[in-house]
C-alpha cells in the first residue's frame, strides 16, 4: 500500500506488531509514543531499543521507517487516579472496569497523533486497540475509534484512516501475526525488547518476555504465547 502511516507504539507486544504490519504495508511508517507519567514507564525506554534493533535486523524496513515522536503529556497522569499512573493494587471498580483504565487515554493519543499526522501529511494512524483479548476499555472498542476517525477527520477537514489491524483478533493471533510479518526474528525480538507488564517490571524473564506474571497486561500476553507455542 503506497502512502504513509503514523503508528501509536508504546513499546509494547501489540504496538510493536502493528508497526511491522504498517512497514509492510506502508511507504513511510512514522512512530510516535506518549509519556504521560505510567507507572510502566520502563515501555519508553524499551521502545527506543526496540526501534533500533528493528533498523538493524530488517534493512528493508528500515528504509520505510522514518521519525520518531515523543509527546509530554504529563498532564493526562496528573489529572488521572488509576493504577497505572499512581502506585496502589489493581483491582476492579464498581462499574466492572479495572482501575487500570486511564479514562481519555486513547481519545487522547489519537488527537495528537492526529495533529502530527497533518504537519506530516500523513492518512493512517495505527494502534493496537482490540476488543478480543482486553480489560474491557471504553476507549478501544471498535466503535470507539469508528466514531473518533470520523471527529477527527470534521474538526481538522483532512481525511484520517485509524487503522487497529489487532481488533478482532486475540492474543495468540498477535504472536501469530509478528510471526509471519516477520519471522521468529521478530518473535524473538518481540519478547526481548517489548514492554507490557503494568507493574514495570524487567527483572524476570519468562519465556514469553519480561514482566510479574501477575498483572492483567502479564496474564494475557502469558496466555497468548501458550496457545500460540501450543
Amino acid at each position: 500500500m503506497a502512502g504513509a502511516a503514523l503508528v501509536l507504539f508504546s513499546g509494547g507486544q501489540d504496538s510493536a506488531t502493528c508497526l511491522a504490519w504498517a512497514l509492510d504495508r506502508f511507504d513511510r511508517v512514522e512512530t510516535i509514543g506518549f509519556d504521560y507519567g505510567q507507572r510502566h514507564r520502563v515501555e519508553l525506554a524499551c521502545r527506543q531499543t526496540f526501534l533500533a534493533h528493528l533498523r538493524d535486523s530488517f534493512p528493508a524496513w528500515a528504509s520505510r521507517l522514518g521519525e520518531d515522536h515523543v509527546i509530554d503529556l504529563s498532564v493526562l497522569g496528573a489529572v488521572s487516579d488509576t493504577a497505572l499512573t499512581r502506585t496502589s493494587e489493581i483491582e476492579f471498580q464498581k462499574g466492572g472496569l479495572p482501575n487500570t483504565f486511564v479514562p481519555g487515554r486513547n481519545l487522547l493519543f489519537f488527537t495528537f497523533a492526529a495533529a502530527i499526522a497533518y504537519r506530516r501529511d500523513i492518512k493512517h494512524l495505527v494502534g493496537g486497540m482490540c476488543e478480543t483479548d482486553y480489560s474491557g476499555y471504553p476507549d478501544c472498542r471498535d466503535d470507539t475509534l469508528k466514531s473518533l476517525q470520523v471527529s477527527l477527520t470534521l474538526g481538522m477537514d483532512r481525511r484520517f484512516v485509524i487503522d487497529t489491524p489487532l481488533m478482532w483478533i486475540d492474543k495468540a493471533e498477535t504472536w501469530t501475526m509478528a510471526e509471519v510479518l516477520g519471522g521468529e526474528a521478530l518473535v524473538d525480538l518481540i519478547v526481548e525488547e517489548t514492554h507490557s507488564c503494568y507493574l514495570g517490571d524487567r527483572s524476570r524473564r519468562w519465556n514469553w518476555g519480561y514482566g510479574c506474571a501477575a498483572c492483567p497486561a502479564c496474564d494475557l500476553r502469558a496466555r497468548g504465547w501458550e496457545r500460540f507455542r501450543a
